[in-house]
Protein backbone atom coordinates (compact mmCIF):
# COMPACT_ATOMS: atom_id res chain seq x y z
CA UNK A 1 0.00 0.00 0.00
CA UNK A 2 3.35 2.38 0.81
CA UNK A 3 4.08 1.84 -3.13
CA UNK A 4 1.24 1.31 -5.59
CA UNK A 5 4.26 1.53 -8.19
CA UNK A 6 6.01 -1.86 -7.44
CA UNK A 7 4.67 -4.96 -9.11
CA UNK A 8 6.15 -8.64 -7.38
CA UNK A 9 5.80 -12.34 -8.54
CA UNK A 10 5.45 -14.85 -6.18
CA UNK A 11 6.79 -18.06 -7.13
CA UNK A 12 6.21 -20.96 -5.05
CA UNK A 13 8.42 -24.38 -5.37
CA UNK A 14 8.16 -27.70 -4.21
CA UNK A 15 10.21 -30.41 -3.32
CA UNK A 16 11.07 -33.22 -5.47
CA UNK A 17 9.11 -36.70 -3.61
CA UNK A 18 5.68 -36.10 -5.47
CA UNK A 19 4.97 -36.56 -9.54
CA UNK A 20 6.58 -33.19 -11.08
CA UNK A 21 2.88 -32.97 -12.48
CA UNK A 22 1.20 -33.03 -9.33
CA UNK A 23 4.18 -30.12 -7.98
CA UNK A 24 3.81 -27.99 -10.38
CA UNK A 25 0.12 -28.22 -9.53
CA UNK A 26 0.87 -27.53 -6.20
CA UNK A 27 3.30 -24.96 -6.59
CA UNK A 28 0.46 -22.67 -8.78
CA UNK A 29 -1.77 -23.39 -5.72
CA UNK A 30 0.73 -22.22 -2.79
CA UNK A 31 1.64 -19.20 -5.27
CA UNK A 32 -2.12 -18.13 -5.68
CA UNK A 33 -2.86 -18.83 -1.66
CA UNK A 34 -0.20 -16.32 -1.30
CA UNK A 35 -1.94 -13.64 -3.53
CA UNK A 36 -4.80 -14.26 -2.54
CA UNK A 37 -3.55 -13.22 0.94
CA UNK A 38 -1.89 -10.59 0.37
CA UNK A 39 -5.01 -8.94 -1.80
CA UNK A 40 -7.07 -9.74 1.10
CA UNK A 41 -4.26 -7.27 2.94
CA UNK A 42 -5.55 -4.42 0.97
CA UNK A 43 -3.11 -5.01 -2.47
CA UNK A 44 -4.14 -4.61 -5.82
CA UNK A 45 -4.65 -7.74 -7.46
CA UNK A 46 -3.59 -6.57 -10.58
CA UNK A 47 0.09 -5.59 -9.26
CA UNK A 48 0.57 -9.34 -8.45
CA UNK A 49 1.47 -11.96 -10.28
CA UNK A 50 1.60 -16.02 -9.11
CA UNK A 51 4.13 -18.28 -10.68
CA UNK A 52 4.35 -22.31 -9.50
CA UNK A 53 7.46 -23.58 -10.53
CA UNK A 54 7.43 -27.11 -9.17
CA UNK A 55 10.54 -29.09 -8.81
CA UNK A 56 12.34 -27.70 -11.43
CA UNK A 57 13.85 -24.96 -9.18
CA UNK A 58 15.64 -26.88 -6.11
CA UNK A 59 17.92 -25.36 -4.20
CA UNK A 60 20.18 -28.36 -3.62
CA UNK A 61 20.73 -31.65 -4.93
CA UNK A 62 17.42 -33.23 -3.87
CA UNK A 63 16.46 -34.58 -7.07
CA UNK A 64 14.14 -37.37 -7.62
CA UNK A 65 14.86 -40.15 -5.75
CA UNK A 66 18.29 -38.50 -4.48
CA UNK A 67 18.06 -39.56 -0.60
CA UNK A 68 17.83 -36.35 1.13
CA UNK A 69 16.42 -35.23 4.62
CA UNK A 70 13.80 -33.76 5.98
CA UNK A 71 15.48 -30.49 6.10
CA UNK A 72 17.32 -30.64 2.88
CA UNK A 73 13.66 -31.57 1.25
CA UNK A 74 12.39 -28.12 3.47
CA UNK A 75 14.95 -25.96 1.73
CA UNK A 76 13.18 -26.77 -1.73
CA UNK A 77 9.68 -26.08 -0.43
CA UNK A 78 9.51 -22.01 -0.55
CA UNK A 79 7.46 -18.86 -2.10
CA UNK A 80 9.93 -16.31 -3.43
CA UNK A 81 9.13 -12.67 -4.02
CA UNK A 82 10.37 -10.95 -7.02
CA UNK A 83 10.16 -7.08 -8.17
CA UNK A 84 8.81 -7.05 -11.78
CA UNK A 85 8.02 -3.61 -11.97
CA UNK A 86 8.57 -0.28 -10.07
CA UNK A 87 6.15 1.65 -12.09
CA UNK A 88 7.78 4.72 -13.63
CA UNK A 89 10.79 3.96 -12.17
CA UNK A 90 12.27 1.27 -13.93
CA UNK A 91 13.95 -1.98 -12.32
Amino acid sequence: QDNPEISIELSSHTDSRADDRYNMILSQRRAESAVNYIVSRGIDASRITAKGYGETMLVNECANKVNCTEEQHQANRRTEFKVTSLGNKGL
